[in-house]
């Protein structure tokens, strides 16, 4: 395995954790990693790259190394405003625009910057991030009376007693993930907890968002963005059915960009970087290359 670093920055009050592979004068990569994941996902993407990159893959606020907001809720902007300061720090005065690949919600997270920053971003790849679907306002009571539930409940994580069950719930959620990734991943995104170990993340995330999902918001920015997208999705197992998303949604959200491309994958599930990392990387590296981006 190809060896990372961490470094901290302060960011926005918080501090949080850069996991970074290859020389730094190599040109840029961000990995931006998914809901209740940590940029250690990355790694398996990262040995597979052919080419010289400097990856930097940051754990978003209240996951991984990351410190915890300290509040009740996590706020979906504060992910585009963490962005955003990061790229300030790591790119310095050079306002050059960067290279984002983003896993599920960090694929939401890079296609609606780049609709928000178009001059920042040169070019998106996004691994099977296909937003959410529109929720009517009839449901806001409702919703609003859930979160208020939730925030009087302690929110308990699974424990579970070491390394290997945790592996063993990994190859449960995800088939297809290879025992010896699996106990790989159990170890880097554990955080021990009393006697046994979790999952490396605040337990608020998993309160409901009280705000309503507004597709229109999130297509008004996507019509913005200028950057070439490289949507890769996998063949069987569409998460995006489950939560909801007809294929007609689909391509109308695909409608929304002026440059985009989909690649499916075979054999792969909604984790294509655990999956198939290799058939990944070679398209992410790829996609860039041939946009000379």
């Amino acid at each position: 395995m190809k060896n990372s670093r961490s470094r901290f920055l302060d960011i926005r009050g918080l501090r949080l954790h850069l996991r970074e592979w290859g020389a730094a004068g190599a040109p840029r990569l961000y990995l931006l990693h998914g809901w209740m994941d940590a940029s250690a996902s990355f790694q398996f993407i990262v040995d597979a790259l052919a080419h010289d990159w400097h990856v930097i893959a940051p754990d978003w606020r209240g996951f991984g190394k990351s410190a915890w907001c300290g509040a009740d809720s996590y706020w979906f902007p504060d992910y585009f405003a963490d962005l955003d300061a990061i790229l300030r720090v790591v790119e310095g005065e050079d306002e050059a625009p960067v290279r984002l690949v983003g896993h599920s919600m960090g694929g939401n997270v890079a296609l609606m910057y780049a609709g928000i920053r178009p001059a920042r971003v040169a070019g998106v790849v996004v691994l099977d991030a296909f937003g959410l679907p529109d929720r009517p306002a009839v449901e806001a009571p409702g919703r609003y009376q859930k979160w208020l539930r939730e925030l009087t409940e302690a929110q308990r994580p699974r424990v579970y007693p070491d390394h290997d069950a945790l592996a063993a719930r990994l190859q449960q959620d995800n088939p297809r993930l290879v025992p010896e990734r699996a106990r790989w991943l159990a170890r880097e995104l554990a955080q021990a907890d009393g006697e046994g170990f979790r999952i490396a993340g605040d337990p608020a995330h998993r309160r409901v968002n009280p705000i309503l999902y507004r597709r229109a918001e999130a297509e008004a920015c996507w019509r913005r963005v200028s950057a070439p997208v490289l949507a890769v999705e996998p063949e069987g197992d569409r998460l995006r059915e489950r939560f909801g998303i007809s294929d007609a949604d689909h391509a109308a959200a695909f409608a929304c960009f002026g440059s985009i491309e989909v690649r499916t994958l075979a054999a792969a599930g909604h984790n294509l970087h655990h999956d198939q990392p290799e058939a990944v990387a070679g398209i992410i590296e790829a996609f860039f290359l041939s946009q000379h981006v």
